[in-house]
């Protein structure tokens, strides 16, 4: 069927798990039929193994707004125990944006994260963070997130983890690939972003986007009445909770924290549908 490993090892147990943040969790591509009210790219890569091979199972632990030292704590030894056959893993880009993160140790966390997850002999893949022209206040970050990539390239390399690298993907220089926080991506954006993931593992899917016009020109009253509501909207909440010490992500669990069997016909959705009777 398929020239990827993932697909053309004979018999056994096909677990995908996989880890991280918001990036991971899907925020930006809502679903109200679906757990935490999103969907997101790991969910339709689940979906498309499933229809490329029966039998695949998934998991996935991301939560909002999580730090590296949660994935680690949190997630990294369930993981584990659900001997998976493919893991994915972004984490730390919350780490960046915070403020007095020491980014040798950040990746120096992170790379011992990445070799206990490679030593399962799991199908790894990592992925660099992708540089969001969110405002001109946070351009000093920028420095960060290039070190932050290069270090991912390497680790990646050392490690044999296949590599999406997020940063060199040029259709997310449109807004429409962005939810209205500018941070996440939006459903195009996560459907593109699952697209890319099932190419770099060799697994056949129909996932496309649909044609845009090309965007209109804006003008200087539009431009800044859509900056007022993203200041009053996302800015002001997200420097709120930080002053109070709250997340997004504090009462919320795991969307799939155990591996379940993803159908082949009618998807994640389907499975819900099946649970609610």
């Amino acid at each position: 069927m398929t020239g990827s490993p993932l697909l053309s090892s004979p018999g056994g147990r096909r677990v995908f798990v996989a880890l991280g943040d918001s990036f991971t969790e899907g925020v930006g591509d809502r679903s109200k039929h679906l757990p935490n009210g999103v969907r997101g790219w790991a969910d339709r890569v689940a979906e498309k193994l499933a229809k490329a091979e029966p039998g695949w199972e998934y998991a996935n632990l991301a939560i909002r707004s999580k730090r590296l030292r949660h994935i680690i704590a949190e997630q990294l030894e369930p993981a584990l125990a659900m001997e998976p056959t493919l893991v994915t893993l972004y984490a730390g880009g919350n780490d960046i944006l915070d403020f007095g993160t020491d980014m040798n140790e950040l990746m120096a966390q992170y790379e011992v994260l990445v070799a206990r997850l490679a030593a399962t002999g799991a199908t790894l893949v990592l992925f660099t963070g992708f540089d969001v022209k969110v405002s001109p206040l946070l351009e000093p970050l920028k420095k960060r997130n290039s070190a932050y990539n290069q270090r991912v390239r390497g680790v990646a390399a050392k490690y044999g983890a296949v590599l999406v690298d997020y940063w060199a993907f040029d259709a997310f220089h449109d807004r429409r690939m962005w939810d209205a926080d500018r941070l996440h991506m939006s459903k195009a954006g996560h459907k593109y972003l699952a697209a890319q993931v099932l190419d770099h593992l060799g697994v056949p899917h129909k996932i496309s986007l649909k044609e845009w016009e090309p965007p209109a020109r804006t003008t200087l009253r539009d431009w800044e009445r859509r900056q007022r509501r993203w200041v009053n909207d996302w800015v002001l909440p997200l420097f709120g909770r930080k002053l109070r010490g709250v997340t997004l992500g504090d009462k919320l669990t795991p969307r799939w924290p155990n591996p379940v069997e993803v159908p082949r016909k009618g998807g994640l959705k389907k499975l819900m549908e099946q649970a609610d009777r």
